[in-house]
């Protein structure tokens, strides 16, 4: 059957030509076996009434959906831990489509294992199963706790036995479809103006302003930057309150709509940590947890530098500048929001955001990250639901004191939400990295997906709860 008429094709980054990417063919997979399809993205681009099979066509097979030109291979370049590497691109991934969601934003369907491209260099452009789930899992836990994040679409097991030096192999293999705001990130810019190509920057910034920021006026170059610079604030505060380790903030892994992107090596934090990180090849810890606004921040003035090409640097600078107070006040929002709170201004908000960084540090390892923010979320109206339930001989001394009061001077922001039975268990939903092995452990051995749709389905429930939207979408376990 045809998409649904809410579906509405607009493939406008096909628009700007051939320099920007390669059209390519997809990898014809011996299996195409559906695990997972994001039901609730679906509906917001209105995909929602495909077949499974028609699915599988479109997704793991790929053919285009109406009005598609087909799969491109995008260009970019990048500084991948702040080395700058011009031999980049879509080496195991394509733009397959763009069309309207139900909110009038432009979209991407975006693959991550679909095949070699020009830009695979000696990869296989083959995605692991195991790759493909845990980026399911990390998209959906970041929708949960109201971070920007691109969804997991789709996910679809492909038949191959994979060799990968970092995993016991051979493995299972996947093609991924993520749906995401955008795709041009700031490598994008990069590798215009690495060419000395001044046309497609400004070519770049003319698109991406008005598909993405068309409050900016046309030919507003350091506009354009402070839209991007406050969308990536907005994100990076976002991560810190979630907890959330990226773990290669890259440039060609940062975008222009301030929307993360492209899960490998993330982890959410167990307990406060400042110099965790989830690589294990980030020896140095370039991107742990406390030095991702550190990382953000660099990587926008490589953006400010390519965009240097096509404006004066004065402004640009003064855009760049902005990033530093838009973070902190970011920063204090999405506390008060991970607490379930009102704001009570700059001063008070503030206090708040520094008594609950203190009582997470002076917990260490006994006050896990996620439990602070489910036992205390509401403020007052949580105390005996806290101080009652198993973390409650924590809460005590001079630092838990100064938080408490902190807490309670901000009123209950939406209190209905304490009414959801999910606050009424003794547990919040949290995603560690032993509950992602064990996940995994029961697909890998013995073809059991339902733990994650078990998980996902706790995360829907955890998500409503906050009052936060949640992935709907289900695991189709087809059997090989």
């Amino acid at each position: 059957m045809p998409p649904s008429p809410a579906y509405r094709p607009e493939p406008r980054f096909f628009d700007l030509g051939p320099d920007y990417g390669d059209a390519v063919r997809p990898a014809d997979f011996p299996q195409t076996i559906l695990r997972f399809r994001n039901d609730r993205a679906a509906g917001s681009v209105g995909l929602e009434t495909l077949t499974d099979a028609e699915w599988i066509a479109h997704f793991g097979r790929f053919q285009p959906l109406p009005g598609q030109p087909g799969p491109v291979a995008m260009r970019y370049h990048g500084h991948q831990f702040r080395t700058y590497n011009p031999d980049l691109g879509d080496g195991r991934g394509f733009l397959a489509a763009q069309m309207r969601d139900d909110r009038g934003r432009l979209l991407d369907l975006g693959t991550k294992g679909s095949g070699q491209t020009p830009w695979s260099r000696a990869g296989d452009g083959r995605l692991t199963l195991k790759g493909g789930v845990r980026e399911v899992l990390a998209a959906a836990m970041l929708e949960t706790l109201g971070v920007p994040t691109s969804r997991a679409f789709s996910l679809i097991e492909t038949g191959e036995a994979l060799e990968r030096g970092d995993e016991p192999s051979p493995t299972r293999s996947a093609v991924l479809v993520r749906l995401s705001h955008s795709h041009i990130r700031f490598g994008t810019f990069q590798r215009a103006a690495y060419l000395g190509r001044t046309d497609m920057v400004e070519a770049l910034v003319e698109h991406a302003r008005a598909a993405y920021h068309p409050d900016v006026a046309a030919d507003d170059v350091p506009g354009f930057l402070r839209a991007v610079v406050e969308a990536s604030a907005r994100l990076t505060a976002r991560w810190i309150a979630a907890g959330f380790v990226h773990g290669v903030l890259n440039t060609d892994n940062l975008n222009v709509t301030g929307e993360s992107f492209d899960y490998g090596p993330w982890r959410f934090l167990p307990h406060y940590e400042p110099g965790f990180t989830a690589a294990y090849f980030d020896q140095t810890g370039l991107y742990a947890f406390a030095r991702q606004p550190e990382a953000v921040f660099w990587a926008l003035t490589q953006l400010g530098g390519a965009l240097k090409t096509v404006a004066e640097a004065g402004p640009l600078t003064e855009a760049l500048n902005g990033f530093g107070p838009a973070y902190i006040r970011e920063l204090r929002a999405a506390f008060l929001a991970r607490l379930g709170v009102q704001s009570l201004g700059e001063a008070a908000d503030q206090r708040l955001l520094d008594t609950t960084l203190a009582l997470l540090r002076e917990g260490g390892e006994a006050l896990r990250w996620e439990p602070l923010f489910f036992d205390w979320f509401g403020g007052f109206a949580s105390s005996a639901r806290a101080l009652g339930g198993p973390r409650g001989k924590l809460y005590q001394g001079e630092t838990f004191d100064a938080f408490r009061f902190a807490l309670f001077e901000h009123a209950p922001d939406q209190p209905e939400r304490l009414e959801h039975p999910f606050f009424a268990g003794a547990e919040p939903e949290e995603m560690l990295i032993d509950e992602v092995e064990a996940i995994w452990a029961a697909i890998g051995s013995d073809d059991d997906w339902g733990g994650l749709e078990a998980k996902l389905g706790r995360l829907r429930e955890a998500g409503e709860a906050w009052g936060l939207s949640a992935a709907d979408s289900r695991v189709a376990a087809g059997r090989r």
